[in-house]
């Protein structure tokens, strides 16, 4: 067994992780980080886990843990570690934007299982990627490995309210998201430098667009994102080059019927449908932003690290209904 923590307890990625970790085979939850909650029982935060685990949230870490999970606010993981030091055996899972984009200003690896296994199964940290980055990069590296990224990239993508956090503001409210659609960062979202990073790791002479619209949905979860370019193969090609690419992934398919959320919300799952329309092709995809988008990828990538089975612990299944 190894002993995990979490720091910054209180959000939605945190209470995520906390509902696989209890469960986990190989995991005993050691502590969860939290200056706001801290000294209260998880379950009165995370509410429907009372009567699953009686731990409480701590304003103390163990420095000795053999994983630490860093559940923070974009820009406070790297205080954090500054602050905190913690032991060379203790791996490190970050789950904001801090060390995603690669530079020699760190030593984290960009944990995408389905780009980056190889460096994730030995590495000691990992930037987890972000929702939108997950389901934009499994719709298109592909086509970028094989070198068939020959034009702009269009990209719509709509994500539920939790990937706002639980921070409010005025976009947040209920009264606001209910019955309500919106784009918000258009062509500038932060996820973008993330996703040309991965695109050019396997396609180094891509040098067009990726024309990125996010929008914000009035449901609470999931990600559904279309991503179309010119495409100068048949669809069977295509087809063929997404199967052979995903052949050995643990949680990513290639379908042929219409995709949906319902198909993918509380799973760690990436669907992916292609489609060609005259010269264009059309790749569908769909996660659930808070599991393969989010934590159910940091425990996928944990099980990389320590040498587990990739899926332990994720055999999650959709509410269909």
């Amino acid at each position: 067994m190894i002993k995990a923590g979490i720091i910054g307890g209180a959000g939605y990625t945190a209470g995520e992780l906390i509902r696989i970790l209890i469960n986990h085979p190989e995991v005993e939850l050691n502590f969860i980080y939290s200056t706001s909650s801290s000294g209260k029982p998880v379950h009165t935060v995370h509410q429907d886990l009372i009567g699953e685990t009686g731990i409480l949230f701590s304003n103390e870490i163990n420095t000795e843990a053999d994983v630490v999970f860093l559940c923070l606010g974009h820009g406070n993981s790297k205080q954090f570690l500054s602050d905190n030091k913690f032991s060379k055996q203790t791996r490190i899972v970050d789950l904001s934007t801090d060390f995603r984009n690669s530079d020699a200003s760190h030593d984290f690896i960009y944990g995408l299982p389905e780009l980056n296994r190889k460096s994730i199964d030995s590495a000691k940290k990992i930037a987890n990627p972000g929702c939108f980055a997950t389901a934009i990069n499994l719709a298109l590296l592909p086509l970028a490995y094989a070198g068939a990224l020959k034009e702009d990239v269009h990209v719509n993508a709509v994500t539920g309210a939790t990937g706002a956090g639980t921070s409010l503001s005025a976009s947040t409210h209920f009264a606001w998201r209910d019955n309500n659609f919106s784009s918000y960062k258009v062509f500038e979202h932060q996820h973008l430098a993330e996703i040309g990073q991965s695109v050019k790791q396997l396609q180094e002479d891509f040098e067009k667009d990726i024309n990125f619209i996010p929008n914000r949905g009035n449901f609470s979860r999931g990600i559904h994102c279309t991503a179309y370019t010119n495409f100068e193969g048949e669809l069977e090609d295509a087809i063929g080059m997404y199967k052979r690419f995903y052949a050995t992934a643990a949680f990513t398919h290639v379908v042929d019927e219409e995709l949906h959320l319902k198909q993918v919300v509380n799973t760690n799952k990436c669907l992916v449908r292609l489609q060609k329309f005259g010269s264009k092709l059309l790749v569908t995809s769909v996660i659930d932003n808070l599991l393969k988008g989010a934590s159910g990828q940091a425990v996928q990538n944990m099980n990389l690290m320590f040498g587990f089975e990739e899926s332990l612990g994720l055999k999650l299944k959709a509410n269909y209904f």
